[in-house]
């Protein structure tokens, strides 16, 4: 039987450079790039909230990032030559730091994304306090914004 985090999968958002996603621990930008693109072609950087991106002299992120981040553990990878993928790590683990858009004021979620980001941060973060107790069925149900869950299992 998969177990929850196999059977949810990720929430993205799609954006004009690829899509952006988060689980409980971090937030995930995957930027397409153009086939046969080099590391060296790329300046990534986060500077305490801000996150800059340049690709081949073009620049693709600029901003603040809405959440509290850990600095140190900011790290960006290209794979296959054509794909950037860039892993921001939250400061709050908890399960409770939601990002409704990947930069301030740049690429937010729309609501039903957002929404459907919520509930899986819930998810994630209630079977991690309950170990024992398997959450492969469970969904949540209405309107999660402004309101605690509601279970269906």
């Amino acid at each position: 039987m998969a177990d929850f985090a196999e059977k949810i999968g990720e929430i993205e958002c799609k954006t004009p450079w690829g899509c952006w996603y988060q689980t409980l621990e971090e937030v995930v930008a995957e930027v397409t790039l153009e086939p046969g693109t080099k590391a060296k072609e790329i300046k990534c950087k986060l500077s305490g909230k801000k996150l800059t991106t340049v690709v081949r002299g073009k620049e693709i992120l600029n901003g603040t990032v809405p959440g509290n981040v850990v600095t140190d553990d900011f790290l960006w990878t290209v794979e296959d030559n054509k794909l950037l993928r860039i892993v921001i790590t939250k400061s709050d683990r908890s399960g409770r730091d939601c990002w409704k858009s990947l930069l301030d004021g740049q690429y937010p979620a729309d609501p039903q994304v957002y929404d459907n980001m919520e509930k899986k941060l819930t998810m994630e973060r209630v079977q991690r306090e309950n170990p024992g107790l398997n959450f492969a069925d469970a969904e949540i149900s209405g309107n999660y914004h402004g309101g605690g869950p509601q279970w269906d299992t």
